[in-house]
This record gives structure tokens, C-alpha cells and sequence, in this order.
């Protein structure tokens, strides 16, 4: 026995990679694990905290109420993590760093997908703004409350710069060393790079899935979509008399098999091409060294573009879209005119916030309680406050 904690490594983790004994760490210094390695305990406190289990209840196009067989966020969060750590296997990258931040990126979605967070956004409009992607990261740097020596989860700094895709210059100068790669126009590491696509990849492809399951696309008409028409002619060629689930699930796997090849191949292309030799190489790198190619890029846009005309625009999703910014919006503007309503923690703190910061700081922990209901929770906190006979 070496008595290097487990999984600290890995066989045939590259050079570029991450290497938790080459990290800036935790913010609040901590005795190092004796039986796992440091990204396995960020996977590990993630899948504990009370907004990984939150997840369940909150939805990706659908309402949580509209059916038990569609997508949520935490169904959504495993899924990426999967595809990721299956790239990530053949990368040489750090398959436990992944799945960490796959795990986490949607801990701070607001209920009701992105309805409800452009909801937000619009209430927060004069205190800064709601972005979920910063929320996520918020929930593990101090809204989780667990443990006795620090607020958070404490999260090793890769797991926390790949939560954190996108950030405004006025945000990333609040955060300091984190948000100093969005001021200097610098790439994240290769598992942050790898977590994102893997995203785009798990939420087009089940995106397509869920619709066709729901009844909202059409297989035909989705046959518009190249990439799709081509998968759905090789699969009715090999199978001429499938249908139903089957035939869908059997274009929806090949749809991300290709993509998932395709990211392997030219991920590999690119690295080769630009001899990273440390995770500080991929830092400075002109741009994106794990990625789509070209033509499967465009192939991915095509598809995009199709399910935003006719999935997340279909008059079904829009009709729950305006309820649910209605309810998000009637919500932060009655707790935030009278922070009583919400429960004593966090009546509390919006007061002491208040106090401290003027009433952005009050706002702010109303979009924390908020962005932190489920989509069940959320009604029935709407139908508490607004609906006559309801009890409080």
C-alpha cells in the first residue's frame, strides 16, 4: 500500500489534467482524506447537501406535476455526470473532478427551469441580477449548511471553477481568484470544459426524448433535423418493423453515442495539436480544447434551433412558462415586501441583511429562498399566500 488516498490519481490520469496535489485547494484548509481522494469528497458532499436531493422536484421543460416520466434536474445531473465520466475515461482526465461538477452545476436552478429564472432575474433587475450558474455556486460556497468549521460545502477550486461557467466582469471582481479567468479571458480546466458539453449534449438529446414522449415533437417533422433523419434511416434500415419507445430510445442513444465519439475524437485532435502539459497550458490555451468538430457542431445547432421552435415554444410549455414567471414573480414580490412570510432562518437574515447592505442584501436572500424551492413547493407557497381559504 502506497497510503495515497484513493482515486487521488488514477491510472492514466494525463498530464493536463487536474492533479489534486497541484490545487489552490479548499478556502478553509482542511486535513486531507485518508481513504478517498479530494475530488471524490467534493462528489461526495454534493450528493449529500440538501440541494442535490432538491433537484428531484425541479423540472427541465415540464412542471413536476405534468408526470413522474420526464426529466428533472437531478435525473438531468446524473446523466451528464455519465456521459462526462465516460469521456473523461478515455481523455486521461479526472473522472472523480467531473462528475463532481456535474453533479453540482444545476444546485442553483430556480424551480421551473428557466422560466423561473428569468423570472428572478427580472425581480433581482436593480440588486445585480439572477444568474443560476453564480447561484449554483453561491449553495456551495454559503448557502449549504452542514458543517461546524466553515459555511458551505468547501470545495476544492476546480469543482467550484467548473460550477461556475459564465460570470459578468462586476461579479467575477467580487470573487477573487476565481473569477480572475473571466477578466483575463482565460479557459477553465478540461473537466470544467468537458462538464459543459456534456450538458448541452444530455439536455438536447433527452430534450428530444422527453418532447416526443410528451407528444409535443413529432417524430416526422424532427426528421427535418439531418442528424436526426440520418440516425432515425439507420436505425429503421437494421430495423424495418420498430416502433414506438423503441424506435426512439434507439435514435435518441445513437444521437448521443455520435456526439459523445465525435467530442472523444476531436478533443483528442486538439489537445495533440496544442501539447498542453499541465492544467495551466489549458488555461492559457486560445480557446476550447475539448469540443464538438465543425461539422457535428452544426449538426448540434441545427437541432438546438429546432427544438426552440418547436419544443420550447410549443403553446403547451409557454402556457406553463407565463404561470410560472407569474408565480415566481407574484412570490419575490410578496416576501420581499414583507420578509415575515417566509420562514424565521431566512426572515432573519434578510433583516440583518437589510441592516448591512440596504435592501439589495434584503432582496438577495429572497431570490435564495426562492431559487431554492421546488416546483411543488412553489405552488403551493403561491397558493398559501394567494389563494382565499387557503391555511397559513
Amino acid at each position: 500500500m502506497s497510503g495515497q488516498p484513493a482515486g487521488t490519481r488514477g491510472p492514466g490520469l494525463a498530464a493536463y489534467a487536474a492533479h489534486e496535489d497541484r490545487s489552490p485547494g479548499r478556502l478553509y484548509p482542511e486535513p486531507a482524506p485518508t481513504h478517498r481522494g479530494e475530488y471524490q469528497r467534493d462528489r461526495d458532499r454534493v450528493i449529500h447537501s440538501s440541494a442535490f436531493r432538491r433537484l428531484v422536484y425541479k423540472t427541465q421543460v415540464f412542471v413536476n406535476h405534468e408526470g413522474d416520466l420526464y426529466r428533472t434536474r437531478l435525473t438531468h445531473s446524473l446523466e451528464v455526470a455519465q456521459i462526462a465520466r465516460t469521456v473523461a475515461g478515455v481523455t486521461g482526465l479526472n473522472e472523480y473532478l467531473v462528475e463532481a461538477i456535474c453533479l453540482a452545476h444545476d444546485l442553483g436552478h430556480t424551480p421551473f427551469g428557466h422560466a423561473g429564472q428569468d423570472a428572478l432575474n427580472g425581480c433581482m433587475r436593480e440588486f445585480g441580477g439572477f444568474e443560476h450558474n453564480f447561484q449554483s455556486l453561491r449553495v456551495v460556497d454559503r448557502l449549504e449548511e452542514k458543517y461546524a468549521e466553515f459555511v458551505g460545502l468547501n470545495l476544492m477550486y476546480e469543482t467550484r471553477e467548473g460550477i461556475l461557467k459564465h460570470c459578468s466582469p462586476a461579479r467575477a471582481r467580487e470573487i477573487g481568484k476565481l473569477g480572475e479567468r473571466f477578466l483575463e479571458k482565460r479557459q477553465p480546466g478540461l473537466e470544467a470544459q468537458l462538464a459543459n458539453l456534456a450538458d448541452e449534449i444530455a439536455y438536447n438529446s433527452h430534450d428530444v426524448d422527453d418532447g416526443l414522449r410528451a407528444g409535443l415533437l413529432d417524430i416526422q417533422e424532427l426528421r427535418q433535423v439531418a442528424i436526426f433523419d440520418e440516425l432515425h434511416q439507420a436505425v429503421m434500415d437494421r430495423h424495418p418493423e420498430l416502433g414506438g419507445r423503441r424506435l426512439i430510445y434507439e435514435i435518441v442513444r445513437r444521437l448521443i453515442g455520435v456526439l459523445v465519439d465525435d467530442v472523444i475524437d476531436e478533443s483528442a485532435r486538439r489537445i495533440a495539436e496544442a501539447g498542453p502539459r499541465s492544467i495551466e497550458d489549458v488555461r492559457t490555451a486560445g480557446g476550447p480544447l475539448i469540443a464538438f468538430s465543425d461539422p457535428v457542431a452544426s449538426s448540434h445547432r441545427e437541432l438546438k434551433r429546432f427544438l426552440m421552435g418547436h419544443l420550447y415554444k410549443h403553446p403547451r410549455v409557454l402556457g406553463m412558462t407565463k404561470k410560472a414567471r407569474r408565480i415566481v414573480s407574484s412570490l419575490f414580490d410578496a416576501f420581499n415586501d414583507d420578509v415575515r412570510l417566509m420562514p424565521v432562518g431566512f426572515a432573519d437574515t434578510a433583516e440583518a441583511r437589510q441592516r448591512e447592505q440596504g435592501d439589495g442584501g434584503r432582496a438577495r436572500v429572497v431570490a435564495d429562498y426562492i431559487a431554492g424551492m421546488t416546483d411543488r413547493y412553489a405552488i403551493l407557497e403561491y397558493q398559501r399566500l394567494f389563494t382565499p381559504g387557503q391555511n397559513d
